[in-house]
Formats: C-alpha cells, structure tokens, sequence
C-alpha cells in the first residue's frame, strides 16, 4: 500500500523529513478495523512527533492520526462495526499513522462519520473534537448544560482545538467564552464560531481583560504558548480557578499557582488509547455525540484548508504551515 513516513528526524524543509514509501497491507486484530482512508488532517503533534520520535533503524515510520473512511474488514471481536461503513476517529499514537491507503484502528475510538459532512470536512474534526471535549468535561469537569455565570478563557482560540472548543463550550455549557486571537482574520474566525469576546494574546492578557470589561474568569483552556502566558494566566484567574493545558513546556514551575489554590489539569487525547484505559471506549462515544451535533447543524467543521492528494510533499506544506505557528483552522489532504 501507499504510505508517507519518515527514516530519521530532519527539518521540514529536507526533502527526507517525509517520503512515499510502499508499506505491506496491515491485517486487523481482534478489535480492529482494516479502514481505507480517504481523507487525514494534520495536527501538531505530527511535527511534534516527526521531530522528536527518530525511528527504528531502516525504518519507516508513519504519522497521521485524524482520518476519515470506509471499513474494508473488522477483526473476530468487533461487534460495532461492518465493512462498507464510513468512519472517522483520531486513531492511537502508539500504533502506525493514517497516513497510508489502510489502516488499523481499535474499534473504541471510532465513530460512524458526520453524514452531513464530506470526507475533508469529516477529516478536520476527531482529534481537536477529543481534545476540546475532554478538556471541557473531563479535566475541569464542567457539567453538561452548566457554567452559568461563568467565564472560560481559551488561549488560542482560532487554532484547531480551540475552534472546536468554542463550538462545544456554547452548545453544550452555559459558560461565557472568551478566546485569544491576535490577528483580525483569527478574531473574525473566533466570533464566528461563536466566541462571546475575543481578546489580543499578543498583549497582557489581564489588562486585556480588563479593557473588554470581562475581569478575572474561572477557567483558562490554555492551548498554546503556554509557557509565555503563564504569569498572565495566574493574575486573569479567579482564586480557586481552574487551568487546563494541552501543550509541552521546556520548564514548568507550578508554585504560582499555590496563593490562589489554582488546580491544574493535563490533557492528552491520547491517554485512554495509549494504556487501553476502562473507558476507552469513551471516545468513540463522543464522536458519535459530535457527529449528531454536526448533523442537526450546532457545530460546524474546522476544516480552513486543504493540500491536495496525501503524498509526502503536500504533507511536508503542512506540517510547515502548523510549524509556522499561522495556522487556522484545520488543514486536509484527500486521497492518494
């Protein structure tokens, strides 16, 4: 089969840091769908991983995780699943990639495709849908259709999760939802999908604050940059406020968050996939909740731009644009 994968970790613009490789057919476990991929997105854990995760030596290793598609078989103990369904899901960074014609997937993490929804479409949403939404629910706990009275800061609110986060936090909470944006088309992008206020991240985020007459707020969703932001984070929260955090930090001191008895929450969507935790299956159910959303018009995809076919030099224009820090939205690449 046709794959993109990488032999050693280099800068994205060498040729080598992505090649097409031709791969053996994968064959399916007990819980897996063999699924043909018609569409992946790219995210930044596929540079994160490309640059520091070198592979086995004479190897190729194979990124990817969003990805929409078509069943073609399922192991002997699938039972929710049949060939010919169209499917999408984030997949498992333990396991190959989908960047590649087939792929294997464990059955709990995925979910019947938006029917509303094209493949690029359906293709921009798994992974930031499962981050967004875990973040929300399962890290600072707020409850479905609560937060009223409440303030929610997401720092970074035009990127891929923070786009979905929006989505979910108005149709599902109660919460007042304040993203950062710095640009006017991020801003834009932020109100349209339903952000009560935006303010400038490149800017002190308490002053900002501030200024738009919101004051301190209860929760941050800080989902990039974290580690430039983080004295501004602690002065914008309430005491006994919640911080939430999805990205990497070279150094972290959680000592200034001790004065107001601030919690702090990690997420990775991929801790339930990665130690086949007991609700892992939780997964594929919230994707299924999403898809319904989709379908009934309540949340919309992310997808901002699409690179052509899956072969290595349009992935190599992705993963330069995620590098670059520029990205909106959701970028998508269509068959091979």
């Amino acid at each position: 089969m046709k794959a993109v994968g990488y032999r050693q970790s280099l800068p994205i613009d060498n040729p080598a840091a992505l090649e097409d490789v031709e791969l053996p057919d994968p064959k399916p476990g007990e819980r897996d769908l063999l699924v043909r991929v018609k569409a992946v997105s790219v995210n930044p854990v596929d540079t994160k991983v490309r640059k520091n995760s070198a592979p086995a030596a004479g190897q190729a290793k194979v990124l990817g995780y969003d990805a929409v598609g078509t069943v073609e078989a399922v192991g002997a103990a699938v039972k929710g699943f049949k060939a010919g369904d169209r499917v999408y899901y984030a997949g498992s960074i333990v396991r190959p990639g989908t960047n590649s014609e087939l792929h294997l997937v464990d059955e709990r993490i995925v979910a019947l495709a938006p029917k509303s929804l094209d493949d690029a479409q359906a293709a921009a949403l798994p992974l930031t849908t499962i981050t967004a939404y875990e973040v929300l629910f399962d890290r600072l706990g707020v409850p479905h259709g609560g937060g009223a009275g409440q303030t929610l800061l997401v720092i970074g609110g035009a990127g891929g999760v923070g786009s979905i986060m929006i989505q979910l936090a108005r149709q599902l909470t109660q919460l007042k939802v304040v993203a950062t944006a710095s640009r006017a088309e991020t801003r834009d992008w932020c109100l349209a999908l339903g952000a009560h206020a935006v303010v400038d991240h490149s800017k002190p985020l308490a002053a900002e604050l501030k200024a738009a007459g919101l004051g301190l707020v209860d929760r941050v969703a800080s989902l990039t940059q974290t580690e430039s932001h983080f004295a501004q984070i602690v002065e914008s929260l309430k005491p006994q406020g919640q911080l939430a955090v999805i990205d990497d930090m070279a150094v972290f001191n959680a000592m200034p968050l001790k004065p107001k008895s601030i919690s702090l929450h990690w997420e990775s969507m991929f801790t339930r996939s990665t130690f086949q935790t007991a609700d892992m299956a939780r997964q594929g159910e919230l994707l299924a909740e999403v898809a319904g959303l989709v379908d009934a018009g309540k949340i919309r995809t992310t997808l901002q731009a699409t690179f052509g076919t899956i072969d290595a030099a349009n992935l190599r224009r992705a993963h330069a644009l995620i590098e670059s820090g520029k990205s909106q939205g959701k970028v998508v690449l269509q068959g091979f």
